[in-house]
């Protein structure tokens, strides 16, 4: 894969094969060649667990100390007054319904998260094909299928990031914008980190932690030292 100029440079920083401490490498992404855009700075946790085992699942929801840097539009499927709820704690987008044909047909999706009160799920889980591939049908576990829609809204807007595994037993999520600076950035990895690791299961064996690394969108990756 070909690399661009600043790709490069960033890289120029790193030594080769070297495990870093967290706040070394986010001190470091600092002082990368600056893009034109603020990048996201990514996790990426790979775990000795087998996501194929009901049992071995990692999978929760966090609240970022300092937010994500990102503003999320948030969809709430409610009815009567727990939809004048939603609206008043600030839901991009309320409904019921009607927004089924909207979402199927027009390809409707201008909303990063969906939330959804528990007798709306008959609604919602026939969007299950179209929500689902993208990560956005609700789930108890993560505290979108809930009565109390306005701390789900306020959790949401204020930094609520949701880490899971995927096929190959990666967590990936972005936790914060490069121009946090360091220190806000490492209490975001903190606060992401403690939670993963008191999501180990029960079933899971030897080593929980098999590696951590952290990026930028543009940038190269950095593996961090866990001991």
């Amino acid at each position: 894969m070909k690399r661009g100029k600043r790709y490069k440079e960033a890289e120029k920083l790193l030594e080769k094969g070297k495990l870093y401490e967290a706040k070394e490498a986010l001190e470091l992404i600092e002082k990368f060649p600056k893009t034109k855009f603020d990048e996201t700075v990514e996790l990426h946790v790979k775990l000795g667990v087998d996501s194929k085992h009901a049992d071995q699942q990692v999978r929760g929801t966090v609240v970022l100390p300092n937010g994500t840097g990102k503003t999320l539009k948030v969809l709430v499927f409610a009815k009567g007054p727990k939809a004048d709820e939603a609206k008043n704690a600030g839901a991009d987008f309320v409904g019921a319904e009607e927004l089924i044909p909207k979402i199927e047909k027009e390809n409707w999706f201008d909303y990063d998260v969906v939330v959804a009160t528990p007798d709306m799920m008959g609604v919602v889980g026939r969007l299950g094909k179209v929500l689902g591939p993208k990560g956005l049908m609700p789930n108890p576990k993560s505290g979108t299928v809930t009565m109390d829609v306005t701390k789900a809204i306020a959790d949401i807007k204020s930094g609520k990031v949701e880490y899971r595994l995927d096929k190959t037993n990666i967590i990936h999520l972005g936790f914060g914008k490069v121009s946090f600076g360091a220190e806000k950035l490492l209490e975001n990895y903190n606060t992401v980190m403690d939670a993963i690791i008191k999501a180990k299961p029960v079933a899971a064996k030897g080593q929980y932690l098999r590696s951590v690394s952290i990026t930028t969108t543009m940038g190269p990756g950095l593996f961090i030292d866990q001991k």
